[in-house]
């Protein structure tokens, strides 16, 4: 007897601690360190970067050797002593036109564009990572508050059905009680459907393999979302100079008007300069000659891929010219949505939690009483349910939606 409190105690510590509480900072935190998605866009850059490395290197200088193989005259083989033939020659390519120059260049803002296109990413995923989080924190206190009844309703449906064994009550209110905690119940495998899905991906997000419980302060986090820390006004602007996006759109343009500067430089022709030393092979023996070649330009003058060059330029102005217009759209519409999320949260009475909590002990105690008929009771509570769940559901579309300027702007407007 002594064991049974012994083994539950140590089932409940096990239960409480096997979820880790943690707050937003840290999810962000974590997924910094431990995200895949992240670690495996870095290397991107390191390519990028490994590019413009590449670009500054020179072509190798070309070596030619040419030994004699058959003296004719004296009937020997590999005739390359001092009466013997031999020629050395040495050129090295010489890119003119700006080519190295147009070519670096390119390969630099190719850097900056991974740069971008990482924190794209990043912004992304921390956008998902907020929406997971602050789902999981108010899908949880719709649990609890559907819990909290479910224990009341069962509690009742006990007593309800030994009176009704005994003929005391009417079977219909046995089936009345069983139909509001079958309701409750659904509800809640709804809600917690939801709550495994986005815990899941906070688990993907911050690559922590614990059961995470989001902790936040509720009533400081209404009073951040409640209003924008710089004016309307601004927040297109703000978007333009700090959504990686549109910013990568941009550098989009920057990388194409450089890639037309490079093939049109490519059809310039390279020179090759260098020395040669020819033994009797020349006018004069131990002969050493300058070198100079040049490709006469005649047939390919590389117009094919400056075309293409230009077209992709055109191209990526017309995707800036659409982005630009995406961005001020989604400014409008993200702002339009937190401005009708927050009259209707504000619309509310300040104590309605308050209020909802007094009514609802009170109406339970008046049951209890026998002061309110079963049918009342009934009716109230799955007013009450549905009250406290869409309570919930407003804070946290409320919160969502400023996250979502957020994420435009990526600022911290809220």
């Amino acid at each position: 007897m002594k064991v049974a409190p012994f083994v539950l105690s140590l089932l409940f510590f096990q239960l409480a601690f096997s979820q880790k509480s943690i707050t937003l900072k840290d999810c962000e935190d974590a997924m910094q360190k431990n995200n895949f998605q992240l670690l495996a866009e870095q290397y991107n850059i390191t390519a990028a970067q490994a590019a413009v490395i590449q670009a500054r290197i020179w072509d190798h200088p070309n070596m030619s050797l040419a030994l004699n193989a058959l003296n004719p005259e004296d009937k020997r083989y590999f005739d390359v002593g001092k009466n013997g033939q031999k020629a050395v020659a040495i050129d090295q390519l010489i890119h003119i036109g700006g080519k190295k120059r147009n070519e670096i260049k390119l390969a630099k803002s190719n850097v900056a564009l991974a740069e971008l296109q990482f924190e794209e990413l990043m912004q992304d995923l921390k956008h998902e990572l907020r929406q997971s989080f602050y789902a999981v924190f108010f899908d949880q206190k719709k649990i609890a508050s559907i819990e909290s009844q479910t224990a009341q309703i069962q509690s009742l449906l006990e007593s309800y059905e030994v009176q009704a064994d005994k003929g005391n009550v009417p079977l219909k209110d046995v089936v009345r009680l069983q139909s509001l905690l079958l309701n409750l119940k659904n509800d809640r495998i709804a809600i917690q459907k939801d709550i495994t899905e986005n815990k899941q991906k906070l688990n993907i997000l911050t690559g922590i393999d614990e059961e995470l419980t989001p902790s936040a302060d509720e009533s400081e986090l209404m009073l951040t979302f409640n209003s924008p820390k710089y004016a309307e006004s601004e927040l297109f602007n703000i978007a333009k100079e700090k959504n990686p996006e549109y910013l990568s759109v941009l550098k989009q343009v920057e990388n194409q008007e450089l890639a037309v500067k490079l093939q049109k430089s490519l059809s310039v022709p390279d020179v090759t300069a260098g020395l040669a030393y020819d033994q009797v092979g020349g006018a004069f023996k131990n002969e050493v000659n300058f070198t100079l070649g040049i490709p006469l330009p005649l047939w390919n003058r590389n117009k094919g891929n400056i075309k293409i060059a230009e077209a992709e330029l055109g191209q990526s102005k017309v995707n800036k010219d659409q982005k630009t217009l995406e961005l001020k759209t989604q400014v409008n519409s993200s702002l339009s949505i937190w401005k009708e999320q927050k009259k209707e949260y504000t619309s509310l009475s300040k104590s309605i939690n308050e209020n909802l909590d007094l009514v609802y002990k009170g109406v339970l105690m008046n049951f209890q009483r026998r002061n309110i008929s079963l049918l009342e009771f009934t009716d109230f509570m799955e007013s009450y349910n549905q009250s406290t769940l869409q309570l919930n559901e407003m804070r946290k579309q409320l919160i969502l939606s400023g996250e979502q300027i957020n994420h435009i702007t990526n600022s911290t407007i809220f």
